[in-house]
């Protein structure tokens, strides 16, 4: 009886079924490119509410690195306000759309993948009434996708709230190292080894709750848990497979640490090429093997995801194939012969007439 693998299957699952990477990328990449053009036009539209005096532009064409400093701090003088609030604006706004393509997505993904696993379990496993009639008790994903929403878009915001506190948790950090490198006795070196361990523990600790947040997603969507079922049932899970999510978590991680090397390897490339090669050449060589980058993170991400959904749906004892219905045998044909029936018999019958005599 052979073990079915959670990590194998869910490489296996997001090779063998394209369409949920291209959802995956549909959600995310649109995120993603409304970000792109929301700051590309407002750092535009910030540069030409900007005054430039003829003073100004003429240290800006020194080129001197000094006289060109000095420019732009005056001419950025008194913006900081403005760029602080139109900021702020667009991240609450930019993360409200984050909040709900990604509850969207993840019940399209999430939906699709058990589903997928409930009939890979019933494939293998063998039909027994009990067995039915569990799979009957089961509510279907996709009649959980309205009373889903809620609780994704709580377990988003939640993810919001914690990537905020892991910024301030960098800032206090940083300013509870900068006490030990006062003004009257600065010792940069000191104040960085102190920084580092703590923002070590901060970044550690948002990954952590970051990635439960993400599990209880799952069950958010397969048991139409709310927010706090959902990371109780993420919490169980954990406890009860640790050695299944750890290797599928492990064996991503590290497909997805030797793309980015591979991707960093590749874009250094074209910047070797920057003094020879036009500039758009070098930035559109950039800009594909970043694309490519990205399709593959999210096609490892869905594969992770076909992984935790393989270990939460398919049981831990090994699944075997249905045994083949017996076949029929026809009823065995009578060989005995009663030798004591009369029509059988060799000698004549005592008891019949004998036939005339002439």
């Amino acid at each position: 009886m052979a073990r079915i693998s959670p990590t194998a299957e869910g490489f296996r699952t997001a090779f063998r079924q394209p369409s949920l990477t291209l959802g995956e990328i549909a959600w995310r990449w649109a995120v993603g490119a409304t970000t792109a053009a929301l700051f590309l036009c407002g750092l535009f539209e910030y540069l030409d509410t900007l005054p430039v005096n003829r003073g100004e532009l003429l240290f800006l064409r020194s080129r001197h690195p000094y006289l060109v400093a000095k420019a732009i701090a005056h001419i950025l003088r008194g913006s900081l306000s403005r760029v602080v609030l139109a900021a702020t604006l667009a991240a609450m706004l930019l993360a409200l759309l984050w909040m709900i393509a990604g509850a969207l997505g993840r019940i399209a993904t999430v939906g699709a993948l058990i589903d997928h696993f409930r009939d890979f379990v019933r494939g293998r496993s063998p039909v027994t009434p009990n067995s039915v009639e569990q799979d009957h008790a089961r509510v279907r994903p996709a009649a959980l996708g309205s009373s889903a929403f809620p609780a994704l878009f709580r377990l988003n915001f939640l993810r919001a709230c914690l990537a905020i506190a892991a910024v301030l948790g960098f800032v206090g950090a940083a300013i509870l190292a900068g006490f030990a490198s006062p003004d009257s006795n600065p010792q940069p070196g000191i104040a960085f080894l102190l920084f580092m361990p703590l923002a070590g523990l901060v970044g550690l600790t948002w990954w952590a709750l970051n990635w439960l947040l993400s599990l209880a997603a799952m069950f958010a969507v397969r048991d139409g848990e709310d927010v706090i079922g959902a990371i109780s049932a993420a919490v169980a899970l954990c406890r009860k497979r640790t050695g299944a999510l750890a290797a599928v978590s492990t064996w991503t991680g590290l497909a997805h640490l030797v793309a980015f090397v591979g991707a960093t390897t590749v874009i250094s490339v074209p910047l070797g090429f920057a003094p020879i090669v036009p500039w758009r050449l070098v930035v559109a060589a950039m800009i594909l093997v970043a694309l490519a980058y990205f399709m593959l993170a999210d096609w490892l991400y869905m594969a992770r995801l076909a992984g935790y959904v393989c270990i939460a749906e398919v049981p831990e004892e090994p699944l075997v194939l249905a045994p083949p219905a017996p076949v029929p045998t026809p009823p065995a044909l009578i060989t005995t012969i009663d030798r004591d029936e009369p029509i059988l018999s060799d000698t004549s019958n005592p008891l019949s007439p004998h036939p005339a005599t002439g």
